[in-house]
């Protein structure tokens, strides 16, 4: 999979876990989305950072 869709697909569950959670679950889970939330931001770090050293050696 590229790496564009990838970050693209984290950001999308990150967003849409956020909406569910204020909208569906009035917050009641902020605890648990918020630690998705900051896994998800450091997997997408770690596909930038993998791929920026990929594209920096050529």
């Amino acid at each position: 999979m590229r790496t564009l869709t990838i970050l693209i697909v984290i950001i999308a569950i990150m967003h849409i876990s956020n909406l569910i959670n204020a909208t569906l679950l009035d917050g009641e889970w902020y605890g648990l989305v918020n630690w998705l939330s900051t896994i998800l931001f450091l997997i997408s770090m770690v596909v930038y950072g993998r791929e920026w050293n990929k594209n920096r050696k050529r």
